[in-house]
């Protein structure tokens, strides 16, 4: 089947969101911004003293159970059960609910810990635990580390991995996973394994983690921008392209029969409207209106016609970014990065780094370069 050359490679529009005024570029709002800055509270994870909403993402690592003790009264992580620790994390928990804005979310770093021979399943226990309290458990994401300590143990293998749980409160916190994945460069969804080596310490803090490890959790959950009017991220606007991974056969075979039979871009549009499978989504087109369904379909059945197989090749098209939503209040900020456990700083440096303010709450604040002269009260 041949098309009509005038129809060919039509320019598709972009689809909006209704929820937003327009579509501007990240640097329309910068010029309105202060660098990004950092700030340091001396207090209890439990109790920040923050105003409410006002943080869009938490990256943590609290004091794991029964691991050290820093010998402050008000100390997380020496608790006499495992049940007592989980629910001081839930107080945690309850302060952060309070602090989050409603499309916040946390990764929480979190490792399990022998007792008597026996791990205690301490990050299943904070999991179950908050999922009664409402929250979402979105990844439970394993990072490896290369090497570690020495382990006496003869008769079990050596840890070589802890736990960063994704929580949220509601379905839509911000995640821009094809930022991340373009920073990762090894697929449109790279997993839930990271593998990534603990970084040297040569101060006085026993147990850092590592900046790569705050940067793709802020890359994946924090925006960059934010507006203080309606506390709307801003988010990626899309334009799905036609074109494919021509390192894949299926796809480079695909392109070459919609390219040989000259199919417009609207054929594509029908194509990624339907879906994986031949009707899916067709009969109510992309804007869910039901407008333009028969068109679609007809298109869709085109399309079909010349791919047969290959046709479901192009739901998997490239996307490119065309712009951020932006909600027209013109009061903008930074994304706002916290850390209740903050250490030496290392997410409050790393989010800094990154373009986003970032706030640290500690019993007994302790940034890197500090030379520690008394037991510390919370660590990574």
């Amino acid at each position: 089947m041949t098309l009509a050359p005038e129809t060919r490679h039509a320019k598709p529009a972009i689809s909006r969101n209704l929820s937003m005024v327009g579509i501007s570029a990240l640097e329309d709002w910068e010029q309105s911004l202060s660098p990004a800055a950092t700030s340091v509270v001396t207090g209890d994870a439990r109790d920040t003293g923050l105003p409410d909403n006002s943080v869009d993402l938490i990256v943590t690592s609290p004091p794991y159970w029964q691991k050290r003790d820093y010998g402050h009264q008000d100390q997380i992580g020496q608790e006499s059960t495992p049940q007592a620790y989980v629910e001081s994390m839930m107080d945690c928990l309850d302060e952060w609910r309070r602090v989050l804005r409603p499309t916040g979310s946390i990764f929480l770093n979190v490792g399990d810990t022998y007792y008597n021979r026996s791990l205690m399943g301490i990050p299943g226990l904070l999991e179950f635990a908050a999922v009664q309290r409402g929250w979402l458990i979105r990844n439970r994401i394993i990072w490896t580390k290369g090497g570690g300590m020495p382990e006496p143990a003869k008769n079990r293998l050596a840890n070589r991995h802890e736990y960063i749980i994704h929580l949220a409160l509601k379905p839509n916190y911000y995640y821009d996973l094809y930022g991340y994945s373009e920073y990762m460069g090894n697929g449109a969804n790279p997993g839930d394994v990271w593998k990534i080596n603990p970084e040297r310490n040569m101060g006085s803090h026993l147990a850092p983690y590592p900046q790569e490890l705050v940067r793709r959790s802020v890359m994946l959950g924090c925006p960059s921008q934010v507006c203080l009017t309606c506390d709307k991220p801003r988010t990626r606007v899309f334009e799905r392209t036609r074109e494919l991974d021509p390192n894949r056969p299926q796809a480079k075979r695909a392109m070459e029969l919609a390219d040989a039979a000259r199919l417009t871009d609207e054929h594509i549009r029908a194509i990624q409207a339907t879906g994986v499978s031949d009707v899916g989504k067709a009969t109510k087109f992309q804007n869910g209106t039901g407008r333009n369904s028969r068109e679609v379909q007809r298109l869709a059945a085109e399309a079909k016609a010349v791919l047969g197989g290959y046709f479901r090749e192009f739901t998997f098209a490239k996307k490119v970014t065309t712009g951020w939503t932006d909600c027209g209040h013109g009061t903008p900020a930074r994304g706002m990065v916290l850390d209740p456990f903050m250490g030496t700083g290392t997410t409050l440096k790393t989010a800094q780094e990154m373009g986003r303010d970032a706030v640290g709450v500690d019993l007994l604040p302790l940034m890197q370069e500090t030379v520690l002269t008394k037991p510390r009260a919370s660590a990574k």
